[in-house]
């Protein structure tokens, strides 16, 4: 995908992003790659494929939903999951659904997949793609994963925690990105950027 005829991100051409995530906000705002949050209201439900395909699907659908809001402007749409042993755990419902999350993930590794999906200005081209990275928990006791949900910390979160939140002490090792697992594999996406044109280089200055 490469559109140099468009415009590339600045403060007064911001990049769109399709999300309702503080996380992910907070994470372009590190980059600081000018953007504007416009929420897509997609409902996350499950879609057909294997899960790095059905994130991608999600990350389309939400960048898709916003582009029709708004038009003629960059959009980034993302979809992060967690996956153990081929299940998918979305966002918990309420505080016994996190903590039979944790339960499963206590002990074991799993993978967290984040699909991000990038459209032009004219709406007709897409980059898309799912970055995977592997994260491994430590053994949890029930007193530990009951305390955990007791901070309220799980709710709207893909497997029921925040590594960049008192999550942490739950995680053993990762390997691949990190800020996939916060939710954005910020070096692919913006690799993403600077190849389909958003970007003509990058630290902005």
């Amino acid at each position: 995908m490469n559109a140099p005829h468009f415009p590339s991100i600045s403060d007064t051409y911001p990049l769109i992003l399709a999300s309702a995530s503080p996380r992910r906000k907070r994470l372009m705002a590190q980059a600081r790659i000018p953007h504007r949050v416009v929420v897509s209201g997609v409902e996350e439900t499950d879609m057909d494929g294997d899960p790095a395909t059905q994130a991608c699907g999600l990350a389309e659908k939400k960048a898709r939903r916003a582009f029709s809001f708004i038009g003629a402007s960059w959009v980034l749409g993302a979809d992060t999951m967690v996956v153990v042993e081929n299940r998918i755990l979305g966002k918990p419902g309420d505080a016994a659904d996190a903590q039979a999350m944790l339960t499963q993930l206590g002990g074991r590794s799993h993978q967290v997949i984040t699909g991000f999906c990038i459209l032009t200005p004219s709406g007709d081209g897409e980059h898309c793609e799912a970055v995977t990275t592997d994260v491994r928990f430590k053994s949890l006791t029930s007193q530990e994963i009951d305390a955990y949900t007791a901070t309220g910390e799980p709710e709207g979160k893909a497997g029921g925690y925040a590594i960049q939140g008192m999550g942490a002490f739950m995680v053993e090792a990762i390997f691949g990105s990190y800020t996939n697992v916060v939710g954005l594999p910020l070096c692919a996406v913006i690799k993403a950027l600077i190849e389909a044109g958003a970007l003509d280089h990058y630290p902005i200055p």
